[in-house]
């Protein structure tokens, strides 16, 4: 009797492995450029204007440390549109007294494969809100979308930088402290 159930599970494991398609075929998802925070611009401290830059005159210190992307084809398949948020965390600092809001500038850069060419730049300023006594919040910025070509080489062969829009003093104090 066991051999007989053995035989029976045999023959409806081939029985159901031999169902075709059910007329349903998934599409493959749209390619996406290669995303990716710069290092040296993931870091934004501000401080209050005219003071000597420390911990005291602080007034906030934010971090890019992250985005969402989604990718779609459009137009009948004919280009995809790739929709990129990014994602700070900021901080209020000491120096920041009767400051509730902050602005971050920030950018979006669109470059060949190879970073050798410039082919799309656009620049942002998200405003930050804290609320009630809070010191510490993370925003996620609207959707920027960007249309590229639907053929699969081109739209992988794209770069897509994200960065704080950093001062010449400020790159350079990122770059001394390193990465956090």
């Amino acid at each position: 009797m066991m051999r007989l159930n053995a035989v029976a599970c045999v023959m409806a494991t081939t029985v159901l492995a031999g169902c075709g398609p059910t007329g349903y075929e998934t599409a493959r998802p749209a390619p996406c450029p290669r995303i990716t925070i710069l290092a040296d611009g993931a870091d934004l401290t501000r401080y209050r204007p005219g003071a000597v830059p420390d911990l005291a005159s602080m007034t906030a210190d934010a971090r890019l440390i992250g985005f969402q992307a989604r990718c779609d084809y459009t137009d009948r398949r004919r280009s995809v549109v790739a929709a990129i948020s990014a994602v700070f965390e900021v901080e209020r600092g000491p120096g920041a007294t009767g400051q509730a809001a902050v602005e971050l500038p920030w950018f979006i850069a669109v470059t060949d494969a190879n970073d050798s060419q410039l082919i799309d730049r656009r620049e942002f300023v998200t405003p930050i809100t804290f609320e009630g006594n809070a010191n510490r919040v993370r925003v996620q910025s609207r959707p920027v979308s960007f249309n590229f070509p639907a053929d699969e080489r081109l739209v992988e062969n794209h770069n897509v930088r994200l960065s704080f829009q950093v001062t010449r003093e400020e790159l350079e104090a990122n770059r001394r402290r390193g990465p956090r």
